[in-house]
C-alpha cells in the first residue's frame, strides 16, 4: 500500500449512514439495461433526493439465495415501491414481451392487503408511458391511475417527486428542478464508480454517492 494512503472502511447496506428504516424505504422495480439506464438513474437519484433508501434484488450482493427471494424480502421491508411498465411489449426478433415488472407489482400489491400486518400497509406508484397499452394485458389495473410520463427524465422525476412530496414519511423535499439540476452530478458520480470497479458497482457506494450529492440540494 502506498506510503500515507489510508483505507476508508466500507458502509454496508443496511448499517451506518445505509441503515434502512422501512417506512422510508422505496423499491424500484424496472429495467436494469443499457437502454433505460438514463431513466433509471433519475428515478434512484430522486428518490435519495427526497430522504427516502433506494432498494433493488441487487442490494445484497447475495446469489446463495434466489432472485425472488431477494425481490420478496425487499418489498416485504419497504414501505413503498416504484413500478414501471415500459417494457411490458413485445421485443425482439420474437416479439416476446418482459413480465417480470407486472410480477413484482403483483407481489407488492398482494403486500398491501395482507391480513396479517394490517398495520404495514405497503404502498406503491406504477408508471406507464404516454400512449401505453397496459390496459390491453393488465386491465385490472384500470381502476389504479398509473401515472403516465413522456418517457423523458424531466417528466419522471416530476412524477416521482410529487408522489413522494405526498407520502406521510416526506420531510423536506426538493423540488423537481433542483434534483434535474444535479442529476449530471450524480450521474458522473456513478460513471467514476463504474470504471474504477470495472463495470458494476455495489449498491451501496452507488446510494452513498447519491446521498452525498442530494446532501447539496437540501
Amino acid at each position: 500500500m502506498t506510503e500515507g494512503r489510508r483505507r476508508i472502511p466500507r458502509e454496508h447496506f443496511g448499517s451506518g449512514k445505509l441503515t434502512i428504516n422501512p417506512a422510508k424505504a422505496v423499491f424500484i422495480n424496472c429495467p436494469y439495461d443499457a437502454e433505460f439506464a438514463e431513466t433509471f438513474d433519475a428515478i434512484f437519484f430522486a428518490i435519495a433526493c427526497c430522504g427516502f433508501t433506494p432498494r433493488s434484488a441487487l442490494e445484497s450482493g447475495t446469489v446463495a439465495e434466489s432472485r425472488m427471494r431477494r425481490i420478496v424480502d425487499a418489498i416485504f421491508s419497504s414501505k413503498y415501491s416504484i413500478h414501471d411498465l415500459s417494457r411490458c411489449r413485445g421485443e425482439g426478433s420474437e416479439m416476446l414481451a418482459r413480465f417480470n415488472m407486472p410480477l413484482e407489482l403483483g407481489i407488492a400489491m398482494a403486500r398491501r392487503f395482507m391480513k396479517s400486518r394490517p398495520n404495514q400497509r405497503h404502498d406503491w406508484l406504477v408508471l406507464v408511458p404516454d400512449g401505453h397499452g397496459y390496459l390491453k394485458f393488465v386491465s385490472d389495473l384500470a381502476g389504479f391511475d398509473p401515472v403516465r410520463y413522456d418517457g423523458k427524465t424531466e417528466s419522471v422525476v416530476s412524477k416521482i417527486i410529487f408522489w413522494l412530496a405526498t407520502r406521510p414519511e416526506a420531510a423536506e423535499i426538493p423540488t423537481p428542478q433542483a434534483v434535474l439540476n444535479e442529476l449530471p452530478r450524480f450521474q458522473k458520480e456513478k460513471l467514476r464508480l463504474q470504471q474504477e470497479w470495472g463495470g458494476d458497482v455495489p449498491w451501496a457506494d452507488t446510494v452513498l454517492a447519491a446521498l452525498e450529492i442530494s446532501e447539496t440540494i437540501l
